[in-house]
């Protein structure tokens, strides 16, 4: 059985375009991408479509189907009614080349700037065992088609195009979930350059991403969501904080933002300068950049693990002994009050000199 039916697709370049209508006919059990073959053998030979595998598994027909972030081939015209009309665009957040085929190079330079998995030393290839759950709980991620429907649906960078740069989307955040869930991966920065360098802040894990995914991989509540909890551990949780202060207190830390003054290097920092909160870049401008909430120049944070027993706990026994006189969890090597410069406070107007 086949009938006309009628399709309204966006065309035009990147200087300007607008929908136009067509009838085409549509054959039972077709998808969308089927029709727009047969309207580039009919009507319009000069319509722009990227595809290649027609079988869900390559990403590249990613388009808008009535404003949802569809793949072309995936969509069944059955799941439309007989009398609606079908509009086709391309995807919204990236810019248009032609027609339906957008310039998606955003992602692959993301694809770039992410770390690659990092072989264990002391482990030769070939020799590498993973329990069958550590595979299965990054196999998942490893289903990602590169389509970028979720990107594309993402409205952190969909409705704002400042935010590309220091944001790296949900495809990316997976990559860095699953590299960091990984067993052999050599690695233990993850959290903290997802949180520093690719924006994960910015998502307030509305699962958008994980709607539109083809592959059906559980994007914010598999991914996202365990890489935030991982960063509030690491940066938010109050013993780990304190502890941090306490063991770690000669050092600058990642979460504020000190200025050395001339003259007077910051203790625990070899080589003095400027620390960012972003991952001190060592550069004046990059640091007024982090100061107001942008660095586009930062280095990697490198992570400052907390002292910890040989049980991996913290010593932090006075604050958890139910009863006083617990053994003090300073050490017997600290005396009060602590020197001035082995306190890390970070006034909001410590660059202010008068």
């Amino acid at each position: 059985m086949s009938a006309k039916r009628q399709f309204r697709i966006w065309r035009g370049d990147e200087t300007g375009g607008d929908l136009q209508d067509y009838m085409v006919e549509v054959n039972e059990g077709e998808v969308v991408l089927d029709v727009i073959h047969r309207l580039q053998a009919t009507d319009a030979p000069d319509l722009a479509c990227r595809w290649n595998c027609k079988a869900g598994k390559c990403g590249s027909c990613s388009m808008e189907i009535n404003g949802k972030p569809r793949l072309g081939c995936m969509t069944r015209m059955s799941t439309f009614g007989d009398d609606e009309t079908v509009t086709v665009t391309p995807l919204r957040t990236f810019p248009v080349i032609r027609d339906l085929v957008t310039d998606v190079s955003f992602n692959y330079e993301k694809a770039r700037e992410t770390p690659a998995f990092a072989p264990p030393a002391d482990v030769a290839p070939g020799d590498y065992r993973m329990q069958q759950v550590d595979v299965e709980r990054s196999q998942e991620f490893r289903k990602c088609i590169e389509c970028f429907l979720c990107q594309t649906v993402c409205h952190v960078i969909r409705d704002h195009e400042e935010n590309k740069q220091a944001f790296s989307g949900p495809r990316y955040f997976i990559r860095a979930a699953e590299l960091d869930m990984h067993p052999l991966d050599a690695r233990t920065d993850r959290k903290e350059y997802a949180q520093a360098e690719q924006g994960l802040g910015f998502c307030n894990i509305t699962k958008c991403c994980t709607e539109v995914c083809p592959e059906h991989i559980k994007i914010t509540d598999n991914g996202i969501i365990p890489m935030k909890e991982r960063v509030v551990d690491r940066r938010y949780d109050p013993l780990v904080w304190l502890g941090s202060k306490i063991f770690r207190r000669g050092e600058t830390p990642q979460t504020s933002v000190t200025t050395a003054r001339q003259g007077s290097p910051t203790p625990g920092s070899a080589r003095g300068g400027l620390h960012s909160h972003a991952g001190g870049s060592h550069d004046s401008q990059a640091e007024v950049q982090a100061q107001s909430g942008v660095n586009w120049h930062r280095e990697v944070p490198h992570p400052t693990a907390p002292a910890v027993d040989d049980r991996g706990k913290l010593p932090l026994t006075e604050l958890t002994f139910d009863r006083a006189a617990a053994p003090s969890p300073f050490g017997d090597d600290v005396t009060f009050p602590l020197p001035p410069e082995h306190l890390n406070f970070a006034h909001p107007d410590q660059d202010n000199k008068h």
